[in-house]
């Protein structure tokens, strides 16, 4: 009965205790640093594999863009029922 009761307090006292007091706030500080630094990688990404590209395509389209042209040629097409 001797050896139950110290392999007993042996076995409890190597136990930590658990840190209830503060524990959801030292999480959601953890938590919340971690979901700022993956979306500041998430939006760096999408402004350099989307965003640039993107503005780059336009300002190459709209820098030779003749719009009377375009509006010729869609009005020949027959598109504009007032402008024939």
């Amino acid at each position: 009965m001797l050896e139950w009761k110290i392999v007993a307090t042996m076995a409890s006292g190597a136990l930590a205790k658990p840190q209830l007091p503060g524990l959801l706030a030292k999480r959601l500080q953890i938590h919340i640093v971690g979901a700022f630094i993956v979306s500041l990688g998430v939006s760096t990404l999408y402004k350099f594999s989307e965003a640039e590209p993107r503005k780059k395509a336009y300002a190459d389209f709209y820098r030779n863009y003749d719009s009377m042209k375009d509006f010729e040629e869609m009005r020949k097409a027959g598109i504009f029922q007032s402008a024939k």
